[in-house]
């Protein structure tokens, strides 16, 4: 076969799957499973085939027009070049761990033939956009993807907050991606075509008449679908869906396709030196608030949330440089290391049976009942915190050194000002990273809550892939400066200041956070003093009213009784209770833009109801008055209507002397 054809399979055989899997779900329920990892895994098999025959050389493009549509056509095509080939494999290799993970956790689920089929939709719509050639087959995909999402974040829709969290996704991304379908537009309108090989030609030759324009109209659709600030706080609470589906979402899926399509189309970002210093802006902030923010949080899902946020910071400030290779190569480690934090969540949750124990500061005993999730999270944890040699290490700093070489003049693709503001921030956030990725670790295996009832060996489903995942968490950085033919020819090599700098500020923020745990630890385990020291009995009960505190958990409810060793307090001091609600973003959305909507809606309401409605009743009733009075009219008497006849005659007699008498006078 050849390599387009191979290309073609690719996101083909999710789908088929995916529409398989929904005929057959009820009828035939023994082929469920088959259907749901199968088609999956050869998609993934295939991926790597196409990725090898590419090579990391000249992209193989092939398309043939979809449908005649006059000045702009839209074909159905494909571009091949190292950062699609790698990434397509990074979604196969995911969403295939994702799909034999959920065999087991969603076994006695009556949903999982639709959840199943839903995943692989979600896989097969993501592989048409790495894969895409066009920008409105990859909007299908785009499209499909937010649809996909909505359902498996409302999985659980008995509970309000899955509900709530599933239509807060669709809402928020559906606003970035209407100024993110003008932009589509307007630079189809440029260039005169949707391709994006024709599309970047058009840009190197200065077609683009509203670079700035465009630009900051397809981030606002990036910011949406990649959780960026303003737009990113929907991520945490779609915690609220299924532990697989997080992973998905995090690691390979949707949050990863805005920075996908900012690295295929970063010239026309780069035609923009404004654009690029607004992008550089959102993912500071981003980066820094995300940090902030996950070091408050006590659910250990939302704290996932948050440094994916942070993450995609990371990856939007090397795009913002104008170095898609370090964008992608960070965009690749962190799919498989968060892929390994969200599943190996996943195992904590399924041991004790019940999803309360997300909640970090209950946690206690866990280390010694599940190893594989303690170690295989350790060292992702590790490559969070971009300790070498672990792959978040060298993608991690190869967006610093691109920061590094903007900042100081060596490139010219950004302004330095745009690379000034991703070092300074990403070192900051270098430390954040480090403080919560160790108070994680310290909570959730070294923490002082109640021990979960044990469950039993977790079952080798959930446990395989996280040893799998695990493999390109440690290996694959190392194995950088073989991939430089895909990603654009030049090294990812980390520098040499830039390297000890970034790991001594990360290694002071995990010291700092384990010497604050040790603080707090020591402080929660003295006995009490005066009325609790005499009676000791009244100590546990005593100690836990004095620490519940109100804060928004993964589903925004009361957690209960957070750990009284949280290092986090301690770190954040008056600062936590705002971080802990994501520095009250929602709060501020509802007030400025939510009660006002539904204040309009108010009044729509009533005018409807009142006024147009008034009017209609009206009509009716002046109609059906009318009515009586003809009814009643109408005697079967023929006296009567002789009388009214010449009535009537003499009305209109008298009428016509009197008009004519007028019109003589006139």
């Amino acid at each position: 076969m050849t390599i387009t054809t191979l290309a073609v399979l690719v996101p083909l055989l999710p789908f088929l799957g995916a529409a398989a899997g929904l005929l057959l779900g009820r009828t035939a329920p023994g082929f469920v499973r088959p259907l749901a990892v199968l088609p999956t895994l050869a998609a993934a098999v295939i991926a790597v085939v196409v990725a090898a025959r590419q090579g990391g050389g000249r992209a193989v493009d092939a398309a043939t027009q979809l449908t005649p549509t006059g000045s702009v056509p839209i074909d159905l095509a494909l571009h091949l070049d190292g950062f699609a080939v790698l990434v397509a494999v990074l979604v196969g290799l995911v969403a295939t761990c994702v799909q034999i993970y959920s065999t087991a956790y969603l076994k006695d689920d009556a949903r999982y033939p639709s959840y199943a089929a839903l995943v692989s939709l979600f896989t097969s719509a993501m592989l048409l956009v790495v894969y895409s050639g066009d920008l409105m087959v990859l909007l299908v995909g785009w499209e499909i993807m937010g649809i996909c999402s909505y359902f498996l974040v409302g999985h659980y829709w008995e509970t309000p907050e899955a509900r709530a969290a599933s239509l807060k996704a669709f809402l928020v991304t559906k606003l970035g991606d209407v100024p993110f379908l003008i932009g589509l537009f307007a630079l189809a309108a440029d260039t005169g075509s949707f391709r994006i090989t024709k599309i970047l030609a058009a840009v190197t030759h200065g077609g683009l008449d509203h670079p700035t324009l465009i630009a900051l109209l397809l981030l606002a659709g990036v910011a949406g679908k990649s959780a960026q600030f303003p737009l990113h706080t929907w991520l945490p609470d779609a915690m609220a869906g299924p532990t697989p589906v997080s992973a998905l979402i995090h690691a390979a899926t949707m949050v990863a396709a805005g920075i996908y399509f900012v690295a295929r189309l970063l010239p026309v970002f780069a035609a923009s030196g404004a654009a690029l210093v607004v992008l550089a802006v959102m993912a500071a902030v981003t980066m820094i608030g995300s940090g902030l923010a996950a070091l408050a949080q006590d659910d250990i899902k939302r704290v996932l949330a948050y440094s994916t946020i942070g993450q995609l910071g990371y990856m939007s400030g090397a795009l913002a440089v104008g170095d898609r290779g370090a964008a992608v190569f960070h965009l690749l480690s962190h799919g498989a290391f968060k892929a390994v934090l969200f599943l190996a969540a996943g195992v904590v949750i399924h041991a004790a049976g019940t999803n309360s124990l997300a909640a970090m500061s209950r946690m206690g005993g866990l280390h010694k009942r599940i190893p594989d999730a303690y170690w295989t999270m350790t060292v992702a944890l590790l490559a969070l915190a971009a300790i070498p040699p672990f792959a978040g290490f060298f993608s991690k700093e190869a967006v610093l050194v691109a920061a590094e070489h903007t900042a100081f003049g060596d490139r010219d693709v950004a302004p330095a000002a745009a690379g000034w503001t991703i070092l300074v921030a990403g070192l900051i956030a270098a430390v954040l990273t480090a403080a919560y990725a160790t108070r994680l670790w310290l909570l959730a295996f070294r923490g002082r809550g109640p021990e979960a009832p044990d469950h039993g060996r977790q079952p080798a489903a959930m446990t395989s892939v996280l040893w799998i995942l695990a493999v390109p968490t440690i290996a694959f950085g190392l194995t950088a400066g073989a991939l430089g033919d895909w990603f654009d020819g030049h090294a990812l090599t980390p520098s040499l200041p830039t390297a000890v700098l970034s790991t001594g500020v990360g290694l002071v923020g995990g010291l700092v956070t384990y010497g604050a745990w040790r603080h707090t630890t020591a402080l929660a385990a003295r006995p009490p003093v005066g009325a609790v020291s005499a009676h000791p009995q009244a100590e546990p009960a005593l100690v836990e009213a004095e620490a519940i505190t109100s804060h928004t958990a993964a589903y925004g409810t009361i957690a209960g009784a957070p750990d009284p060793a949280d290092p986090g307090r301690l770190l954040l001091g008056p600062l936590h209770r705002h971080a802990v609600t994501g520095f009250h973003l929602d709060a501020l959305y509802a007030t400025l833009f939510v009660r006002p909507v539904q204040a309009a809606a108010r009044l729509v309401r009533f005018l409807d109801r009142e006024v147009v409605d008034t009017y209609v009743r009206g009509s009716g009733a002046a109609a059906r008055g009318l009515g009586l009075l003809v009814r009643r009219s109408q005697t079967g008497n023929v006296q009567t209507y002789l009388g009214a006849l010449l009535a009537g005659t003499l009305v209109l007699a008298i009428a016509a002397v009197v008009f004519a008498n007028v019109y003589a006078g006139a």
